[in-house]
């Protein structure tokens, strides 16, 4: 595949403009599933989700505004924000994933018509949701939506470009999608997903046309992969990664975004948040916007996981793609996956990552935690370790010494 070069990058958006950004400290499910194109069914590909727990096979906004936790850091912004996962491709036809640097950083951009003025943008309503890109595109012929998508090879000191590089990247290959921000002002979403809310006159901005005079904050989310792992399993004359949906070429990237925010947190913020602003002043940090305070924890964020409601593999080293799907390099438009693979067509209850010990020992599971590398433990205060350690005996161990945490890892201590 050729390599394209883009001009479509934030460096080049005028970031005069206000914007601000939410990270996302690591996806809150990795699974088949998307309620936005195929709502109640298995997803023909695996995505990486970012953002409220209350994320599901089907869900309204109810059901967002519901979680009881996000991998995000704003408290008020129960979305959800997912895009297909990455794939190496070995030489022998089996397929490595390749890890997730962190879950995603989510820009929310002012972009106006001329004239237009940066309070007048509309918050997204309840129920709101959209989807960027095309997954069964796989070349580049120049529009609007697909100068929305493109790559970013940190520490190879190359342009972007509109498909995956064929070079190794340093410091990680950086996924990145725009979304429309055009809206008519009426659905809240369109039987393809997209009717409802286009493009301007730029994948960045531009003018709204006719009909589509309702403008939203636009979106743009960042995701990267630690790619360079594989600096030296490379072969042949192309570039050997493969995203979950079968596509080497990376036209096929694409977004989906459900709304989840407080309404009325989002419209502050796009009101208050604007040039001078000091989250304008620190590139876009939250942490200078007010109406976005108080922000979660990179700790309890990093916690938020949903277990997985499907019975397969979709990491480590795998014979095929999850939902089997076919790598589909074009330049023909890609077939959509068949669901007569053998994988699984079905989902279940989640998973449980824990010993529900509410009804016998009063304790709740609260979630995951994560130690910080060369800092004290997060659980600082006494400990013990034995080879037939449970988490029931965790707890008598730690009641005994007056602690209302408890923690279990490496299953012995």
């Amino acid at each position: 595949m050729k390599t394209t070069t883009s001009t479509f990058s934030l460096a080049l958006f005028g970031l005069t403009q206000a914007f601000w950004k939410v990270p996302c400290p690591a996806p809150v499910l990795r699974e088949r599933a998307d309620p936005i194109i195929t709502p109640g069914k298995v997803s023909g590909h695996l995505h990486t989700i970012m953002g409220g727990n209350g994320f599901g096979f089907s869900m309204d906004f109810q059901q967002a505004r519901a979680s009881t936790c996000s991998s995000c850091s704003v408290k008020e912004d129960k979305s959800n924000y997912w895009v297909p996962s990455l794939f190496y491709r070995a030489e022998n036809g089996s397929f490595i994933s390749v890890d997730q640097v962190g879950g995603a950083l989510i820009y929310y951009l002012h972009r106006t018509d001329t004239g237009q003025d940066a309070t007048s943008l509309k918050p997204f309503p309840e129920g709101f949701r959209m989807f960027a890109g095309d997954p069964l595109r796989r070349s580049y012929s120049g529009t609007v939506p697909e100068q929305a998508i493109n790559f970013t090879c940190l520490g190879s000191k190359k342009p972007e470009t509109l498909g995956l590089p064929e070079y190794n990247c340093p410091g990680g290959l950086r996924a990145q999608v725009f979304f429309p921000s055009c809206w008519n002002g009426v659905d809240l979403d369109s039987p393809d997903h997209k009717s409802h809310i286009v493009y301007g006159s730029r994948a960045n901005g531009g003018e709204c046309p006719e009909g589509f005079k309702h403008r939203t904050m636009s979106l743009f989310y960042e995701v990267l992969w630690a790619v360079d792992k594989f600096k030296d399993m490379w072969y042949g004359d192309s570039q050997p990664f493969v995203f979950s949906n079968g596509d080497p070429t990376g036209y096929g990237y694409h977004g989906d975004f459900v709304n989840g925010w407080d309404v009325q947190i989002l419209e502050k913020a796009i009101t208050t948040c604007l040039d001078g602003n000091k989250a304008n002043d620190h590139n876009g940090d939250i942490k200078y916007c007010p109406p976005l305070l108080p922000l979660i924890p990179d700790a309890d964020s990093q916690g938020c996981i949903i277990p997985p409601s499907i019975d397969e593999p979709i990491s480590g080293i795998l014979g095929s793609l999850p939902g089997c799907n076919k790598i589909q390099p074009g330049p023909e438009r890609a077939q959509s996956e068949s669901s007569n693979c053998g994988a699984p067509t079905t989902y279940g209850k989640p998973d449980s990552f824990f010993t529900d010990l509410t009804t016998s020992k009063g304790w709740e599971y609260v979630g995951c935690g994560t130690d910080v590398a060369f800092k004290s433990r997060t659980l600082s205060g006494a400990d013990t370790s034995s080879k037939d350690m449970t988490v029931s005996k965790c707890i008598e161990f730690c009641e005994g010494k007056g602690y209302t945490y408890a923690g279990l890892e490496y299953s012995k201590e």
